[in-house]
């Protein structure tokens, strides 16, 4: 075990700057909660419009899944880079300016006469999507002091959960009154409204001093913390385990369940809703024991998409797949960051990067991988994958641990 596991790197003070003044605290967590949840709803929007957008553009599911895999492999691509390529910016100055980024992305894509504009506009939402989830996700310790960080934390990534409960949902509701292209009109009027709340309300966030061999070199040491790899090998599993099932979830509810436009977007809704009573159950359990709350999480989607199958001979088997799926994805992000950060408390910034690379490398490949399944073998098939996959990381979180966390609570994110 390297002396970087073990003792956070010399200025880990200054990576938990002071908290906004307390009249002031809560609202900027909560504009950054905002465009988490505008991010993921503009990300995730597809996975609800999926059949109409494909008839309306002339191409297979599988096709428009990719729009899902564009932006994940552009934003796994930013992200690890998000301290180096912003320099020494203000990171409020820069989350404003990829809000209204992600902006101009919707509605290039509510525009997209065929598949090659919509790819256009999910590559800039691609970029916006990096660079604010690769400054999001370590945002919690610099806007809240030791006590709140853990709730801080899943304020902001219950954006993240509360999108698939309004965004995709409402998307899919607007998309059956008007079309698909309104749904998009609406996120991209939601990203400038965010963008002008994180301006209204967020403080002045300088660039934390480097330490150690520079920026580059931060995210290399990050990645030689066995307690980040282990974290974000993984996120890696559950993600790409999550979006290979999760992206064809309407074709499997519409073909094999028979289920009506209006009853999946009940049923979408109803998994959104389990999923944000997932993020507030798992998030503060996180911030004690990380290593159980992600075993709770990969557990639940394992369980979930293996059983799914079997589930769509009626709405109500439909429905209990879906609450235990979303309740325990819910839960995801918030644990397996937590882990990250439990790993590596001297390096917040770099390893969030580090994070958001891998959930959103995962995204794109998981989308990809579910495409190529279920064009070739069919919707059960690709929901078998996965489980499988999900299963993979649930046994490497098994046997591993945040072993900065261990080091020095003597083992308190174990399971027992």
């Amino acid at each position: 075990m390297t002396q970087a596991e073990t003792t956070p790197a010399p200025s880990t003070a200054p990576a938990t700057a002071p908290a906004p003044a307390a009249g002031h605290r809560w609202s900027p967590v909560l504009a950054v909660a905002l465009a988490t949840f505008t991010v993921v709803s503009s990300e995730m929007m597809p996975v609800g419009l999926l059949t109409p957008m494909s008839d309306s553009l002339g191409v297979s599911d599988g096709t428009t899944g990719l729009t899902l895999t564009i932006t994940g492999l552009i934003a796994a691509l930013l992200s690890p880079l998000t301290p180096v390529l912003v320099g020494r910016r203000d990171r409020r100055t820069v989350l404003i300016a990829f809000m209204l980024l992600l902006a101009l992305a919707d509605a290039v894509s509510a525009l997209a006469p065929n598949f090659p504009v919509l790819a256009l506009g999910r590559i800039l939402l691609g970029g916006a999507m990096g660079i604010v989830w690769g400054l999001a996700a370590g945002l919690g310790p610099r806007l809240a002091d030791g006590p709140r960080i853990a709730l801080t934390m899943t304020l902001i990534f219950s954006g993240v959960s509360i999108a698939s409960v309004l965004g995709v949902p409402l998307g899919t509701y607007l998309a059956a009154l008007l079309d698909w292209r309104a749904a998009f009109w609406a996120l991209a009027l939601l990203g400038a409204g965010s963008a002008a709340a994180l301006a209204a309300t967020l403080p002045a966030l300088p660039a934390l001093p480097v330490t150690g061999r520079g920026r580059l070199g931060g995210l290399t040491d990050a990645l030689r913390n066995r307690g980040v790899a282990a974290g974000a090998a993984v996120t890696a599993f559950v993600v790409l385990g999550h979006f290979a099932g999760y992206t064809y979830v309407r074709p499997v509810l519409e073909t094999d369940a028979g289920l009506s436009s209006g009853t999946i977007a009940t049923c979408l809704l109803v998994y959104g809703l389990a999923g944000v009573a997932g993020n507030f159950s798992l998030g503060p359990l996180s911030g004690r024991r990380p290593k159980l709350a992600v075993v709770l999480a990969l557990s639940g989607v394992t369980l979930a998409a293996a059983l799914l199958p079997s589930a769509t001979g009626g709405v109500v088997t439909v429905l209990l797949a879906l609450i235990l799926w979303g309740a325990a994805y819910g839960g995801v992000s918030v644990s397996t960051q937590t882990w990250i950060r439990t790993a590596d408390p001297g390096r917040i910034e770099a390893s969030a990067a580090v994070w958001a690379g891998v959930f959103n490398a995962s995204i794109a490949l998981g989308s990809l991988a579910g495409g190529m399944v279920v064009d070739r073998s069919g919707n059960h098939a690709v929901l078998y994958t996965a489980a499988g996959l999900t299963a993979a990381g649930l046994l490497l979180a098994a046997v591993t641990r945040p072993r900065a966390a261990d080091a020095r609570t003597g083992g308190t994110d174990t399971v027992n």
